[in-house]
């Protein structure tokens, strides 16, 4: 017996059952459906976190103080004069831009509304090394800085939120801590990244929040931002910033009270959480797989017993054990088989309706489904149509003609 014949005798049973089939079939189509949908989404967040951290640019270092890999006793904080240091450009030729800040939660108000952000005490640097661009204003300026002036640029997160708009707020009053701010711009629309979300973040001079709000001691800063010539020279401009920053706070190789990280770190980061979600959901689908290859099992193991006389005739009039056998795992692959094929639409469909549902609540996730979830959900439904399958076959195959003949 060949393979098509095969394949012509299972269509033919299967096409004799239809409602129990397709029950079977529908096993199969949630499983393949839930794992493609639940990889698309994964994937769809991998590229939409790691955009956005890209976006920021791949030549930024961030300097902290205290070090992640071991403890260092007293570290000293970084401040403005480090910044300066490292601004030299005979001391670290590979930096181009040098901006500090301070940052903490602070509570802005307007007209009754309130809300608790991030703020950043920043120095006019700030715009240029984090390439920040604005919807509407200006950004903080030199007169601002040596006036301590009580100016604010907000995100447009936080504009949404106080005035209900984005646009014309420059010039309207809010208060922060209960002290009047006067708003000088709103920054553009970026999306969440990096240590915060940028859109939900009010920016304000580095004076002043040093006297009036984030108040630090000696200069001292929380981050220096460091813009490199370039992404290749990312490596060079962090050994700089280093060697700097040992003279200075006179730590010796190996105990530095400070840590750099790049944005190369920040990406693999979040690359290994995110495939660690995307294998966490995507194992969760497929347990539903495990459960439509029961199924298969369970209605197969039903017409062995159905068809326990035709097989018995079937061997008496000469067919093997391994025909038998091959006809069995022939109609459980293409149960299988068929629910794959529809899941792979479920699977579509359903990412394309999280994706629209994002789209509306105006989240940046954008499902992605690539070939290699296509190829393994596939690969997998079947396989567990054929290991499912392959104990009804071989039960059906060991029969004995003349008990199967006489079988009622």
């Amino acid at each position: 017996m060949n393979l098509w014949q095969n394949i012509l005798e299972a269509l033919d049973s299967l096409l004799s059952n239809k409602v129990r089939s397709g029950l079977t079939v529908l096993g199969i189509v949630i499983g393949v459906g839930s794992v493609i949908a639940m990889l698309a989404i994964g994937t769809g967040a991998q590229d939409t976190i790691t955009g956005s951290i890209s976006d920021i640019g791949t030549n930024l270092l961030f300097i902290m103080r205290g070090s992640v890999s071991e403890e260092v006793r007293n570290p000293k904080p970084l401040t403005l004069g480090d910044a300066q240091a490292i601004d030299d450009p005979f001391a670290a030729p590979s930096v181009v831009g040098v901006a500090p800040m301070i940052q903490g939660t602070i509570k802005v108000g307007y007209a009754g509304e309130s809300s608790f952000t991030q703020g950043l005490g920043v120095t006019v640097d700030y715009q240029a090394v984090r390439n920040v661009e604005l919807l509407e204003g200006e950004f903080i300026s030199d007169i601002h800085m040596l006036g301590r002036s009580a100016v604010a640029i907000l995100g447009p997160d936080v504009a949404e939120v106080l005035f209900g708009r984005v646009g014309g707020v420059v010039g309207e009053t809010i208060r922060i801590e209960g002290q009047p701010f006067r708003v000088i711009g709103v920054k553009m629309p970026k999306g969440g990244a990096g240590f915060q979300n940028p859109d939900d973040e009010v920016l304000i001079p580095m004076t002043t929040a040093q006297t009036r709000l984030l108040r630090r001691s000696r200069d001292a800063v929380d981050v220096i931002l460091v813009q490199a010539l370039s992404a290749e020279s990312v490596t060079s401009a962090s050994e700089e910033v280093a060697l700097i920053l040992r003279a200075r706070h006179r730590t010796p190789i190996g105990e530095d009270d400070f840590t750099i990280f790049t944005q190369e770190d920040f990406l693999e980061t979040a690359r290994s959480i995110t495939n660690v979600l995307t294998i966490f959901l995507g194992g969760i689908a497929g347990i539903s797989l495990l459960v439509g290859g029961i199924g298969i099992m369970n209605i197969m193991l039903v017409s062995v017993t159905e068809r326990t006389r035709e097989i018995g005739l079937r061997k008496a009039v000469g067919a093997r054990k391994r025909d038998i056998m091959l006809q069995f795992l022939t109609e459980s692959a293409l149960l299988s088989m068929m629910g794959g094929l529809i899941g792979i639409a479920l699977g579509w469909g359903l990412s394309q309706l999280v994706g629209a549902i994002a789209a509306a609540s105006d989240a940046d996730l954008y499902p992605t489904i690539g070939l290699d979830a296509v190829l393994l959900a596939t690969l997998f439904s079947t396989a567990v149509g054929l290991f499912f399958g392959l104990y009804p076959a071989k039960r059906a195959a060991d029969l004995e003609p003349v008990e199967a003949l006489r079988y009622e």
